[in-house]
């Protein structure tokens, strides 16, 4: 056969072979992060475990904030032994469980990071922050859990994730309903929990079930 002959033979295979395969598209920098994260939906997670597990535990284990962070300022040990929850590995701070009932002394709204400061004990002054979204500083509500632990994901990523997952579904399930008008003076209730604080700053509490009213 003649060389021209061969090398058009070889051309045709060579054409019809590239249109037997499948191109496959460069993935984006988003889908790549997705197919890497396999099957974890932190949001998913946390809905799954929320009202059949979270609720419950915090129910359970919170005790009266004038309690709590009386027993935390003189003995955190005791307090997060008896209130609170902190992962063995690293140096966490402990976080506890508590209901906070009282007065809303002040209330900051106009940044993202709203909140509200609460009088627990009478005297008018704020004896904590409770945070009211839409963002939300933190994650107290899955550090204060003793069911979940950092071994249970890949790696610090993931579990950084699913500590804002909780805080989503707070904002969603919670927090967006709160209005945002006349708060100050009202009766605030609420359980939750909160990291304990440096000395001489306010308890910054997340609640993971709260009525404003009254």
């Amino acid at each position: 056969m003649p060389k021209f002959k061969v090398a058009a033979a070889l051309v045709v295979a060579g054409v019809m072979a590239l249109s037997g395969c499948k191109i496959i598209k460069t993935p984006t920098a988003e889908e790549a992060a997705e197919a890497a994260s396999g099957s974890f939906n932190p949001g998913r997670m946390v809905a799954e475990i929320w009202d059949v597990k979270v609720l419950p535990y915090l129910d359970r284990k919170a005790g009266p904030f004038a309690e709590v962070a009386a027993l935390a300022e003189s003995d955190p040990q005791a307090a997060g032994a008896k209130y609170g929850h902190k992962e063995k590995q690293g140096s966490a701070p402990w976080t506890f469980a508590a209901r906070l009932s009282g007065t809303v002394v002040k209330a900051e709204t106009k940044s993202r990071s709203a909140y509200v400061e609460v009088d627990a004990n009478g005297d008018g002054k704020a004896d904590a922050r409770v945070q009211i979204g839409p963002a939300i500083r933190g994650t107290a509500i899955r550090d204060s859990l003793d069911f979940v632990n950092f071994n249970e994901f890949k790696n610090q990523i993931e579990w950084a994730q699913f500590g804002k997952a909780f805080n989503t579904h707070v904002n969603g399930l919670v927090l967006e309903k709160l209005s945002r008008d006349g708060l100050v003076g009202k009766k605030l209730d609420a359980v939750g929990a909160y990291p304990l604080p440096a000395k001489g700053q306010l308890p910054l509490f997340v609640p993971a079930q709260l009525t404003v009213g009254g």
